[in-house]
């Protein structure tokens, strides 16, 4: 590029700001209403431009390189329509509490709320991003543009994180602004090391639960708590469940760790026995709980960053407001002066139960158990495993895979199908000293087809595994169940094989579970984008149908309110 004097702009400010966060790559599309920003990316030269090649795929992207690294994942996308097509994604980002910084441009400010026809205009883009997004700001004065963009990004951060967005009108983009310099001076030094007091009331629940329960979530990965959870679980002699974002909270091959089983009728049994719940960083999810209609004990001692997430779902006893790693240390180093002997028929109970709700999962594959069984042998242990909403990723792919590392397990919290893929390709430019692989179904899968192109481009040795069913397989059984009837769910597949190859993969088209494994090797061997599409009709049923989670077909059938 040839040189040239630049004036500092809004833009260049922005990206200063970018750059003094530690970002590293940004995701997006270029557009009219965001041209100075990307000019300013060039300019400066150290952030990895990936070009979607739609505005949800972008977000996706985003989200799922800040789940897999732990940084800020960056999006930029254009005004109105473009901003709108970002925001489902967006949703999916809130919904699991990943911190997104989304840039968008406006129409110049001259025109804002004007409705006078500007080239993009939104009739309230502002209350849309909002409503999509943890929180949304317009920047109203240039000047403003580093100290806007360094509060948007420490609000991602906050608890609970989540997306952020920042409108940027068109005309402030490339505004010449002073290069001023903004420092944050504290007056007291960080006591990152210091370990908070944990109330006796606390320690003495905890010292005489017979029966405990720890219910680990997200905000065990958020704060990097794992290997405190852990300790907590063996020096208790408590059982782990595991939400579905908790997943790798404490490694899924532990003897206690019963993982993400919570609303099967045998984890719902434990937890009604026992006499002590203490949750990490759990949202309690609705479809993590059938509804909320587990039963969790008198003693719940709740742990969380988030004041607002205390007695939201569940009540309880003592609700523990902070960072999960430093309470975790606290309790852990407070419970170490007493001698514990964990019940060891309580943990002969918890690892039965463990082992029976596999087997009996297990039992309902057919010919998908060797397929998983295949997937775990072939792949390497910190392999990161990204899931769309299919079938297969429901029954064992969330469950009997077994995940042992945090930031290796993802899949949409907002139950959003088709975001897979770009979420995915996220996650594989954010850890690419690690295996990623996609599980999803054909029908999802179409959704953002497109961004194939993209991982193509970026040379990404990412691993799809296709279910193809024709059709929404997990509506289709649900309908079944309830009305006994489909309606809407039957699709016509593409070649995918054909697709995948004309987008820059390699291919194939397996019909059995050994045609499956040759082909895995292969690609984990190949390290070239690849996708391996299972031809579901010819590798034949599930032994026993998936009827969606747990009192799904239920919900749906006619009765009186």
């Amino acid at each position: 590029m040839s040189e040239q004097n630049f004036e500092f702009t809004t833009a260049d400010a922005v990206v200063q700001e970018l750059i003094r966060a530690g970002v590293e790559v940004a995701f997006g599309i270029v557009s009219i209403h965001n041209m100075p920003i990307y000019d300013a990316i060039l300019r400066e030269g150290s952030i990895h431009l990936v070009c979607s090649r739609g505005e949800s795929g972008a977000v996706n992207m985003a989200d799922g390189y800040a789940r897999a690294t732990g940084k800020l994942g960056v999006v930029i996308t254009s005004t109105g329509t473009g901003a709108g097509n970002a925001a489902g994604s967006l949703v999916e980002a809130w919904a699991a509490g990943v911190p997104v910084l989304h840039l968008t441009g406006e129409v110049a400010s001259a025109y804002l709320g004007t409705g006078r026809g500007y080239i993009h205009e939104c009739k309230d883009q502002l209350s849309m991003m909002e409503g999509a997004s943890k929180k949304a700001v317009c920047l109203r004065r240039p000047e403003q543009a580093a100290a806007v963009v360094r509060q948007a990004i420490q609000d991602a951060f906050a608890y609970p994180a989540g997306p952020v967005t920042l409108e940027i009108p068109i005309d402030f983009q490339s505004a010449i602004i002073p290069n001023n310099i903004i420092e944050e001076i504290s007056l007291t030094a960080p006591t990152n090391s210091s370990v908070p007091t944990i109330p006796s009331e606390v320690l003495a629940k905890i010292s005489q639960a017979r029966r405990p329960v720890i219910w680990a979530g997200g905000g065990v990965i958020t704060s990097d708590a794992s290997k405190e959870v852990q300790e907590l679980a063996e020096r208790l002699g408590a059982a782990v469940i595991t939400s579905q974002s908790g997943k790798g909270s404490i490694p899924e091959n532990h003897p206690q760790c019963i993982g993400h089983f919570a609303a099967y009728n045998l984890t719902k049994d434990l937890i009604e026995k026992s006499d002590l719940l203490i949750s990490v960083g759990v949202r309690f999810r609705g479809n993590e709980t059938s509804n909320w209609k587990i039963s969790v004990p008198e003693e719940h001692i709740a742990i969380d960053a988030d004041p607002q997430a205390i007695n939201r779902n569940y009540e309880t006893t003592y609700g523990l407001i902070g960072d999960a790693k430093q309470i975790l240390q606290g309790l852990n180093l407070a419970l170490s002066k007493t001698a514990f002997a964990p019940d060891a028929s309580y943990l002969d109970e918890v690892q039965s139960v463990r082992e029976e709700l596999r087997n009996e999962l297990r039992a309902t594959l057919g010919p998908y158990e060797q397929i998983l069984d295949g997937m775990r042998r072939i792949l390497p242990e910190n392999t990161i495993l990204v899931r769309d909403v299919t079938v297969q990723a429901n029954v064992w792919g969330s469950r009997l895979f077994e995940i042992n590392e945090p930031r290796t397990s993802i899949h949409a919290s907002g139950g959003g199908i088709g975001q897979g893929l770009p979420t995915a390709i996220g996650a594989q430019i954010g850890r690419k000293d690690r295996q990623v692989v996609l599980m999803a179904g054909d029908g999802g899968f179409m959704v953002n087809v497109g961004e194939m192109v993209t991982a193509a481009e970026e040379k990404l040795p990412l691993i799809i595994v296709l279910f193809d069913d024709a059709g929404y397989g997990v509506l289709r059984n649900i309908q079944s169940a309830a009305y006994g009837r489909q309606v809407a769910v039957d699709l016509l597949s593409p070649d995918f094989v054909l697709v995948a190859k004309a987008m820059g993969f390699e291919a194939s088209r397996i019909g059995s579970p050994a045609e499956f494994v040759t082909e895995l090797e292969k690609a984990v061997e190949n390290q070239k984008p690849t996708m391996i599409v299972v031809d579901m009709e010819a590798v034949g049923p599930m032994a026993k149908p998936f009827g969606g989670p747990p009192g799904a077909a239920e919900a749906f059938k006619p009765k009186k309110l």
